[in-house]
């Protein structure tokens, strides 16, 4: 059998077209790579498997509580809610593990950094899971709205707003200055709303994807994962398998559901949470406000949402600790939960113990170009043609796609080709 191959890519990314081409990712394949996605995969998902259940209960139960100083309280009963994907009792079991809050996670909201304590003496030493990072991703996507699918339109719809005035409704019976305040100005309570349905769009996202790293991280353990190109079709296969998940938003008062967002909508995973995550957050969401200053006459902020590039596959990992950067907080929860092997290979090449941070964002990145390779593999499956299909005109259009995506690296108005990390992730020397 011949194999038809096409002439060389010219693009500026040509070696990283070709590898795409033969079925790989954006990230090199080797061994060194593949031990620091799936050790940060694994130190990911144990914070992950909070927010997404945090998430959900800000979402269903706290709504529109004006004082909402205990929503990172998390009740034991979303501790011990069921994850839809693992467990025996699973809707499609990924991860072979329990259902419930993963091991580690409870030991860590038991002791901390620190030792056994009152919850709201570790919540006042900041001795927790940093829910600001999960907020971050939740309003990047409500900003960054219009990402397509049918979720984000449906926030504007009469239907909608007349569900969410039952639910406010509701939930302010019996609290006249409440109630006033939402006669007074009804639009701003109905944009707080689309917000929690935001909430619940990402906590249902992350449900999935908590699951997904947890069996990576499992399989690596055993060998059954063993490049980057495994890795890679492990999330391929199960954005297709999951691809239909239910996205819905639904607020729970006195006893009663009210449903804002309602199933029989037909709004699924990989269209309405999914792909706007990917753009929101991964490329997008939104300078770090307090480490630089942009000057908008100058033209270094965008003028069009489009061309914002503030996400992890551009950011320069900050060397800093201070409070509200979102990689910062997510940084230091995954610190919490490296694998042992990933710890020791920090240690040889971290300039102390506080540059571990800075090694693990660096690896999150890497672990991120991974995920977006196997999402434009996932379009392109979708969209377009078999990687071995023989015929030429096929292939050509494969690569067309390939170079379209990598394009987004390569602008040079507002300092992306500069800002992008895609060349710097070629470079195993990139610490």
């Amino acid at each position: 059998m011949t194999v038809t191959k096409l002439p060389p890519s010219k693009h500026e990314f040509a070696e990283v077209i070709h590898r795409l081409e033969a079925g790989g990712a954006m990230l090199p394949d080797t061994p060194e790579n593949l031990m620091q996605i799936i050790g940060l995969y694994k130190a990911y998902a144990v914070p992950m498997d909070f927010y997404w259940r945090d998430l959900l209960y800000i979402a269903e139960h706290v709504f529109l509580d004006p004082f909402p100083f205990f929503k990172y309280f998390l009740p034991k009963e979303y501790l011990e809610l069921h994850n839809h994907y693992a467990g025996d009792d699973a809707d499609l079991r990924v991860w072979r593990g329990e259902a419930t809050a993963h091991p580690e996670l409870l030991a860590f909201l038991e002791k901390g950094e620190t030792f056994k304590m009152p919850k709201l003496l570790h919540h006042l030493f900041h001795d927790r899971i940093n829910m600001e990072f999960a907020e971050a991703c939740m309003r990047a996507m409500l900003w960054h709205r219009g990402m397509g699918g049918k979720f984000d339109p449906y926030l504007d719809s009469e239907e909608y707003k007349a569900n969410a005035h039952r639910a406010i409704t509701a939930y302010f019976q019996g609290n006249p200055v409440m109630q006033g305040l939402y006669k007074l100005f009804p639009d701003m309570f109905l944009e707080q709303c689309r917000q929690m349905s935001y909430y619940a769009n990402l906590g249902l996202f992350w449900e999935v994807m908590a699951p997904v790293f947890f069996e990576m991280s499992d399989r690596y353990d055993e060998g059954t994962i063993a490049s980057i190109p495994e890795a890679m079709n492990f999330i391929v296969n199960g954005i297709f398998a999951i691809a239909d998940r239910p996205i819905y938003h639904h607020v729970y008062i006195r006893g009663q559901c009210y449903e804002i967002v309602p199933k029989s909508k037909g709004f699924t995973w990989l269209y309405e949470a999914a792909l706007p995550y990917v753009e929101a957050v991964f490329y997008r969401t939104a300078p770090f406000r307090g480490t630089k200053s942009y000057n908008a006459q100058a033209r270094q902020v965008p003028e069009d949402q489009k061309d914002f590039h503030y996400g992890i596959l551009y950011a320069d990992v900050f060397p800093v600790g201070t409070a509200g950067i979102p990689p910062t907080l997510l940084m230091q929860d995954m610190l919490h939960f490296l694998p042992p092997y990933l710890v020791d290979y920090y240690s040889k090449y971290c300039r102390g113990e506080d540059d571990m941070l800075i090694q693990l964002g660096i690896s999150f990145q890497r672990s991120m170009y991974c995920v977006t390779s196997a999402v434009i593999q996932a379009l392109r499956t979708a969209l377009l043609h078999p990687l071995d299909d023989p015929n030429p005109e096929h292939l050509q259009a494969n690569r067309d796609f390939f170079e379209k995506q990598l394009d987004r690296f390569t602008r040079s108005d507002y300092n992306i080709r500069d800002a992008a990390r895609l060349r710097n992730i070629q470079n195993q020397d990139y610490r």
